[in-house]
């Protein structure tokens, strides 16, 4: 059964993963051992990047646990399997789609199914507009989903970008905002930035909004004084997203995933500046007394 969850943030807020061992001590507690940690972050955060779907399902019997798991109130956010998303022409077997499906109405079953995300590969442009439309009508309307594109054809500020965006509008899913400006503004100064450097693309940045969910995948540095011009941007946009009834997702990516809860607690504390009103944000042994109400 899942927790109680009694005072929650106006929007969502998590990390690319859930599971890191580097984190015992602030997202999960200082003994906590493997098998808490999905619950623990659960407590934490309020959402998750559900990765792991891109390369295999899940057994159900899996995703039913997890979904025991999280704590109310708490948004799963998977992303599509590459079977799906990255096969050319988008041309993927009903049965891939009926198996993904079966897959998120665990969740939904426990309301806890966030906005699911369908990144498309660099190689899908828009000649594959009429493909992917009727994907995204075929999906149900009762969910909630999001669209990540890297073509150039996506990001043309003419005719394309505005099918597609207005496709997204009135189908009410939301346009993930990938900004890695952040890890591209200056040399790599580890290895792990490096190898990120090699591997995250360099999409053209937006912040369009395209119904009540906008997405953010915000790419930063291990360092965050790397990035406090842009934790400073993003802060006064969510703050006015918020202000203007919208509920975010935002996701904070890092090189090294030991340092992206500390980034998320950093991207709130600003936020918190701009809204004070907001609750703080704490690790679970920050928490003086066991009773105390989560803050997410």
């Amino acid at each position: 059964m899942n927790l109680p969850r009694t005072v929650a943030l106006p929007y969502y807020l998590g990390c690319p993963v859930w599971t890191c061992s580097h984190w015992c001590g602030s997202v999960y507690g200082p003994q906590a051992k493997r098998p808490q940690w999905l619950h623990e972050y659960t407590r934490t955060f309020n959402t998750v990047e559900g990765n792991s779907t891109f390369y295999a399902l899940p057994k159900l019997d899996v995703a039913k646990r997890w979904a025991e798991e999280a704590a109310s109130g708490f948004q799963f956010a998977f992303k599509f399997p590459q079977n799906i998303s990255h096969i050319p022409r988008l041309q993927h077997t009903p049965q891939d789609l009926n198996d993904f499906l079966e897959f998120l109405s665990v969740f939904a079953e426990k309301q806890v199914l966030g906005d699911t995300f369908l990144q498309l590969p660099p190689h899908c442009d828009f000649r594959d507009f009429q493909t992917l439309q009727r994907l995204l009508r075929s999906l149900p309307p009762e969910w909630n989903f999001a669209v990540e594109t890297r073509h150039a054809d996506w990001f043309d500020e003419g005719e394309y970008e505005t099918q597609f965006c207005g496709l997204l509008r009135e189908l009410g899913m939301s346009r993930v905002l990938f900004d890695s400006r952040p890890l591209y503004s200056r040399p790599a100064a580890d290895e792990a930035e490096r190898v990120s450097q090699s591997r995250k693309p360099k999409s053209p940045f937006r912040d369009t909004v395209t119904n009540q969910r906008p997405m953010l995948r915000l790419v930063g540095r291990n360092r965050l004084e790397d990035i406090e011009g842009y934790l400073d941007q993003w802060s006064e946009k969510i703050a006015l997203w918020l202000q203007s009834g919208l509920k975010p997702y935002i996701f904070t990516h890092t090189p090294d995933d030991r340092h992206a809860p500390q980034m998320a607690q950093r991207l709130h504390e600003k936020i918190r500046n701009r809204l004070p009103d907001l609750p703080e944000f704490q690790w679970p042994n920050q928490r003086q007394q066991p009773q105390q109400l989560d803050l997410f």
